[in-house]
């Protein structure tokens, strides 16, 4: 091998004759085929010294390269692509403006009839090499044409997205092969931030929602696109109804836009409570969901109930089912006509014995009950609760959209106090938008000497603030604010820890036929409440009497709720002082910020290394917030767990929480990017693993494996918070002694020591140590330097921090320098500067990377210090390993 102090060629000079490129591209793939990744890394970095046109002939080694091959994550033309960047940097002079224009752009056309592949990196370095963006629109969008043409869809729109050209193309061409391969977030990425491509992508979707149409159709547009089940399950109505709807939200556009995405919502909206009630409003004047719902009545109801409704919709006679028309001739006069069951005017204020019975019942007559829809009737309100009471119960009906608007404005507010409960009408003409409802509502919430109590109080906000756009611009105060979800959380999970012994999600209302208020109410007063009207038409006055009902009821069972909850706290696992739980989560929100900042200042002293890949970190969030994971001590009858038996496999969009783990000693499989959700479910179910995931493929992957086998995360979280998460839901018992005790690359927990001689010697045979006239780096000043630390034919201590398998050094073969799995030493990842300063390196047996002590281990250890169980052994040992 030549030395690397051969001058380098100048490259400013035409007639220079220097390296063939074709024979330097044989060299790299004659390595690359051995997997000699060292030497190979050397070789390029020496050839591209030597060629006379750099440029030039880094694209005709491209162009020569092979493609993908089995068995490797990467091809060679990216591996050499990599290289030449490194030599780049040493080699400033190469650049496109020293070459004329003619034979740059003859290079920038070479340089894009390569874009064929689809890795970030390759592509970005190429466009960034040969300033591919100044190319004319024309030529690009051309080449973009042409691998449409060649069905290399993917690639065609990921070089669209990087070279800009978005309004260059036509969006169906681009997006729809996309959509059929089941590759809908690149489509996505394709319009995002071009308004009118957003519309038309979304629109398109819509145009699919409709009954009538067929895939088969756009297909045949595409024949050489093959449509795999799966992808054919995925273009069905339901799901691009989803789809359409929470592109709506992303895209902010509007819904007018997607008739047929909102009529497929409300249509499956009207299946769902036929089963409650027939619900006018969400029919409304659609004739074809009146004629459905006529359908579904013939169905459910019998001939006599689908006629009265046929005749109160006047649905034309050939659109009506068999059946109908002859039903509707033979009814009586006085069942022709058909309004709600039970009118506002003959429904009775006390319900039958056995709703009494089975269901929560107020303590109040209906005279206790007052419409507030006018000022006058406000102000009275105003005096007696402002001024009367110190504790309001509060609770907000508004139009169910099951899905169709993001966000809904407020129909009705309850306010329950000690023996009244006044409703204040926002649907009264005039009275929500009146100054002093607003002023009101500003004085309840801020009042701080009165606690207001309500449950799961944050979409209640939130319609708040869509009801009153005056909230935004001024926001609303909120002093003595006990949301009760917060209670029936803890109460929750006091149960669930109490009454089993493994790890198992923390579901509110698990095992039961009621949820959320409804569940808290029969646990703490006995009966459920009755939610039959919770889907009605809140809007439509006047409001029945079940409904009056059942927003009182709503309201005033939080007071007896706390009242219940107060005389007795100790009972339910809860503090004495239950406004304490509310409070307590505005002092962890003030400790974790100051925690924050103390993390952010310890990442700036130690400098911007992590773990590798790891994310940036921060404090765990307040175990109230959302997650299945809740950040939960673990009982006391859940067994520690050392983390080297905690075995999971990791979705890719957790490989940041899978890094993490595996720092910790944790057996952690993660999926590769393009591997499919259920690769989880066969990898759990063949080696007995929990799956660890986040977002939509929870679902689907906790029905494949057992119970409590499947957990869900946050992804908006950060993964040193997740990872906190796991660590304690598992009850994982954190040492010292299991940072690093685990291969961060491939999950092997087999290392082997390697002194620091060993190491010069490897390098050396290797041809990483050739130049010892520039280091003055000699066998006899290692031995030397060696001997400053260690006595006479000692090898460094294997640390006892470190715990792992430990494999003999003499498993290595001295020739090759692999392992007996075939791994060979990733020599060329150690600098040789390290060398003067590390006394041993340790290498993974599996894949062979090279590891060795810094500073890494104290970070870690400062991270997650708090959970981590540390003996004085432990503090002497890391120490110890610190000063090193």
């Amino acid at each position: 091998m030549s030395d690397s102090s051969t001058p380098e060629m100048n490259y400013t000079t035409p007639k220079a004759v220097g390296l063939d490129p074709a024979v330097l591209r044989d060299q790299l793939f004659e390595l690359w085929n051995r997997k000699d990744l060292q030497t190979l890394h050397w070789t390029a970095l020496q050839g591209f010294s030597k060629l006379s046109e750099p440029l030039e002939a880094l694209l005709t080694i491209l162009e020569g390269c092979p493609g993908k091959q089995r068995g490797r994550s990467h091809t060679l033309g990216q591996h050499v692509l990599m290289e030449f960047q490194s030599w780049m940097k040493e080699s400033p002079q190469v650049t496109l403006s020293s070459l004329s224009e003619q034979q740059a752009m003859a290079l920038q056309q070479r340089a894009l009839s390569l874009l064929t592949d689809t890795q970030p990196n390759f592509v970005e370095s190429l466009i960034n090499l040969y300033q591919l963006n100044s190319l004319d629109p024309a030529i690009l969008r051309l080449h973009i044409i042409r691998l449409q043409a060649l069905h290399c869809y993917k690639e065609a729109a990921v070089l669209a997205i990087k070279l800009k050209l978005q309004k260059e193309l036509d969006m169906e061409e681009m997006c729809v092969p996309l959509i059929l391969q089941n590759k809908l977030p690149l489509a996505e990425s394709f319009v995002i931030g071009h308004n009118h491509l957003e519309q038309r992508l979304v629109t398109l979707l819509d145009l699919w929602c409709h009954p009538s149409f067929s895939v088969e159709e756009i297909s045949m547009r595409f024949p050489r696109i093959s449509l795999t089940k799966q992808c054919m399950s995925q273009i069905q109505p339901k799901l691009l109804t989803k789809q359409v709807f929470r592109l709506l939200e992303k895209f902010n556009i509007d819904q007018g836009l997607c008739p047929n995405a909102l009529h497929k919502r409300r249509f499956d909206s009207l299946r769902f409570l036929m089963y409650k009630r027939f619900v006018d409003y969400v029919v409304a004047d659609d004739l074809e969901l009146q004629i459905h719902l006529v359908e579904m009545l013939v169905r459910y109801c019998g001939l006599q109930k689908a006629a009265q409704w046929s005749l109160r919709y006047n649905i034309p006679k050939n659109r009506l089912p068999s059946g109908v028309w002859e039903t509707q001739q033979s009814l009586p006069p006085g069942l022709q006509q058909i309004g709600w069951s039970g009118s506002a005017q003959t429904e009775q204020w006390i319900p039958s014995r056995s709703h009494c019975q089975k269901f929560y019942q107020v303590p109040l007559t209906k005279d206790k009950v007052h419409f507030v829809d006018s000022p006058e009737s406000l102000q009275r309100c105003r005096n007696i609760v402002l001024k009367e009471c110190d504790i309001v119960g509060i609770d907000m009906e508004w139009q169910p959209t099951f899905g169709c608007i993001s966000t809904q404005q407020v129909a009705l507010i309850q306010l329950s106090v000690l023996d009244q409960v006044f409703l204040l009408d926002l649907c009264a003409n005039g009275f929500c938008q009146h100054p002093d409802t607003i002023s009101f509502i500003r004085s309840l919430f801020s009042e701080r000497n009165i606690l207001k109590l309500g449950y799961g109080m944050s979409g209640d906000l939130k319609c708040l603030l869509a009801t009153w756009h005056q909230l935004l611009e001024e926001p609303l105060r909120m002093e003595g604010m006990l949301d009760l979800l917060n209670v029936h959380q803890k109460i929750q999970r006091r149960k669930v820890n109490r009454t089993q012994n493994g790890p198992k999600e923390v579901l509110v209302g698990e095992d039961s036929a009621e949820k959320g208020l409804s569940l808290l109410v029969q646990q703490v007063l006995g009966k459920p409440l009755d939610k039959t009207e919770q889907m009605s038409n809140w809007e439509k006055r006047p409001l029945r009497i079940s409904q009056i009902r059942y927003a009182v009821a709503d309201a005033y069972c939080l007071l007896d709720v706390y009242s219940v909850l107060s005389r007795n706290p100790a009972y339910f696992g809860l503090p004495a002082d239950l406004r304490s739980i509310s409070s307590s989560q505005s002092e962890k929100s003030a400790d974790n910020k100051q925690k924050e900042k103390h993390a952010k200042q310890m990442k700036q002293a130690h400098g911007n290394e992590e773990c590798q890949g790891a994310q940036r970190i921060s404090p765990p969030r307040s175990d109230t917030e959302k997650g299945l994971l809740c950040g939960e001590k673990p009982s006391e009858d859940t067994p520690a767990l050392p983390p080297q038996q905690l075995r999971v496999v990791c979705d890719n969009m957790l490989q940041g929480l899978g890094r993490y783990l595996r720092c910790l000693g944790v057996d952690v499989v993660m999926l590769e990017n393009t591997d499919d959700h259920r690769v989880a479910a066969k990898l759990a179910q063949a080696e007995g693993r929990f799956i660890l995931t986040c977002g939509q493929p929870f679902q689907s992957l906790r029905s494949q494996v057992g119970e409590g086998r499947c957990l869900s995360l946050d992804c908006s979280e950060k993964a040193r918070d997740q990872a906190v998460r796991v660590l304690r839901h598992f009850n994982v018992q954190l040492t010292p002694s299991d940072i690093f005790s685990r291969c961060q690359a491939c999950n092997s927990d087999q290392y082997a020591a390697v002194p620091r001689k060993d190491m010069v010697r490897m390098l050396k045979q290797k041809g990483f140590l050739q130049h010892q006239d520039k280091t003055n780096y000699t066998q006899q000043q290692e031995e030397e330097k060696l001997g400053d630390i260690l006595p006479p034919s000692v090898t460094p201590e294997i640390p006892r921090y470190v715990q792992c398998q430990w494999a003999p050094l003499s498993g290595l073969d001295p020739d090759t320098l692999t392992f007996p799995g075939g791994a060979p030493v990733q020599l060329h990842t150690v600098p040789p500067a390290l060398l003067q300063r590390i006394p041993l390196f340790y290498v993974c047996t599996r894949c062979g990377k090279v590891f060795w002590e810094g500073s890494h281990f104290g970070r870690v250890l400062a991270m997650f210090q708090d959970v981590l169980h540390i003996t004085d052994e432990d503090t002497e040992s890391a120490a110890a390993v610190q000063q090193n």
